[in-house]
């Protein structure tokens, strides 16, 4: 954090100095006691039915912004206290405030799939030019804002951070943090459906990226995802870059292969063609690729440079890993999030690489789909009878739904399923081996499968 006296704060919050001192100098805020952990800190006393003096009581001298009493000081002028009219609006006028410090390029990335990596592949590139900060691994939640806005500093020179849609609202809430001229939206397939309710309502949480960028920013949009067309861009006056494979596309992927560790593809931008490699595989990481290469030019880097740095840039464990697993098998761990989309770009990229391999998919069930769960798993099974594998075996009590739909619709293949991992193990035994591709896909916030799973993976 850029370090201020309480006195700038306490004009930009138009606070009034209770007891304590001016000239206290800031370097870390935070909206919780407990979240306190040095000295210098200036806590905004959001919730004050939570604040407990002894939370502090290590960490003096320190700070308080509040609305409402709170109470007999014990440490006397080691802490400062700020009276404010609402706390909210004084809050929110500090984030204001301590944001518009830095002029610096800010990139928010969301999507339904695939925004964790964009928004590492874009970090990668321009952490090679810029001091860039961003947001950590895929902790995106709105409880993270404030921290990762801290990070902000006079050394920083760019950031880039991924927007989360739990619910609509949440591009909106990032925004005023962060504050971003460039958003990409990667794809919109069907997911949070328990808050967002419908597929509607969950294009239109998404389609606040429009507006989080203001009327001057610029959009990198995913040109063949058709529920990113039905965001209106009507009044929309800024720039808008579009990637894919279509000819309409000013970021075109063309010639894509797999090959060894990964992708090769040509890139057609500005009617110039370059050759690139990005490690990981699958169709959906040439887009990732390209909305990352888009986001680093409006910054400022080179096609040729943000080329040449891909073929370093390495993915987050449990993204679609390939490895040696049980009986010498070919493992795919691909376990850090399952939605419809990403499942159907998981075993898509499974049969790609699988080819003549005996080929067997282990699916968990799907979080978040609202009232209507048990019949979209239904149609994760209409799209998995499209593919040709070998076994499907689901674990978990909504997962079940897909194993009944694939047995409804003539799945060629055999089907198992399980309520838990319970026996899982045992049937995996009896037909996997060497000459086995098997894909593992669940969610993170399923434990059971991911403890299992991790004891899949051949031991070093």
């Amino acid at each position: 954090m850029k370090k201020l006296s309480i006195g700038t704060i306490r004009k930009v919050i138009h606070g009034s100095l209770v007891k304590g001192n001016d000239n206290l100098m800031i370097s870390s805020v935070v909206t919780q006691a407990k979240q306190v952990e040095s000295s210098n800190t200036l806590l905004f006393l959001l919730n004050p039915r939570t604040f407990d003096w002894r939370f502090i009581k290590k960490y003096l001298p320190c700070a308080i912004v509040t609305d409402r009493p709170i109470g007999h000081c014990p440490f006397g002028n080691n802490c400062t206290i700020i009276k404010v009219n609402k706390i909210k609006e004084s809050y929110y006028d500090f984030i204001d405030f301590y944001r518009n410090q830095f002029d610096i390029p800010v990139i928010a990335v969301t999507g339904t799939c695939g925004k964790t990596t964009t928004k590492d592949m874009t970090r990668h590139i321009l952490k090679h030019f810029y001091k860039t900060e961003g947001t950590v691994k895929s902790t995106n939640g709105e409880s993270k804002h404030l921290s990762y806005l801290m990070k902000l500093n006079d050394s920083v020179e760019a950031a880039v951070y991924e927007t989360a849609v739990a619910a609509p609202g949440y591009i909106k809430k990032s925004s005023r943090y962060f504050k971003p001229q460039i958003g990409i939206i990667t794809n919109i397939g069907i997911d949070h459906l328990d808050q967002c309710k419908t597929l509607e309502g969950y294009i239109k949480a998404k389609g606040e990226m429009v507006k989080a960028v203001g009327e001057k920013g610029t959009l990198i949009l995913n040109a063949d995802d058709d529920n990113i067309k039905k965001i209106s861009l009507e009044d929309f006056k800024g720039k808008i870059i579009y990637y894919g494979v279509g000819e309409n596309s000013d970021y075109q992927a063309s010639n894509i292969e797999f090959v060894p560790k990964g992708m090769s593809y040509i890139l057609t931008v500005n009617n110039k063609r370059y050759k690139v490699f990005i490690p990981g595989y699958g169709v959906h990481q040439v887009y990732n690729s390209m909305a990352a290469i888009a986001a680093a030019y409006e910054v400022g880097i080179s096609y040729r440079d943000s080329i040449k740095l891909l073929p370093s840039f390495k993915h987050l464990n449990s993204h679609f890993e390939v490895m040696k697993g049980l009986n010498q098998c070919q493992l795919i761990v691909d376990t850090w999030n399952i939605n419809p989309t990403s499942l159907e770009a998981s075993i898509k990229t499974m049969c790609e690489i699988a080819k003549n391999r005996k080929k067997i998919a282990l699916v968990g069930s799907i979080d978040a789909l609202g009232k209507n769960s048990r019949q979209l798993h239904q149609k994760v099974g209409d799209m998995i009878c499209q593919y040709d594998l070998d076994v499907l075996i689901t674990i978990g009590s909504q997962a079940r739904y897909i194993a009944l739909q694939c047995r409804r619709n003539g799945f060629k293949g055999k089907v198992y399923s399980f309520s838990s991992t319970e026996g899982v193990r045992r049937l995996l035994n009896q037909i996997v081996d060497k000459d086995t591709t098997l894909l593992t896909k669940c969610s993170m916030h399923d434990p059971a499968v991911i403890n299992f799973v991790n004891n899949l993976k051949l031991k070093k």
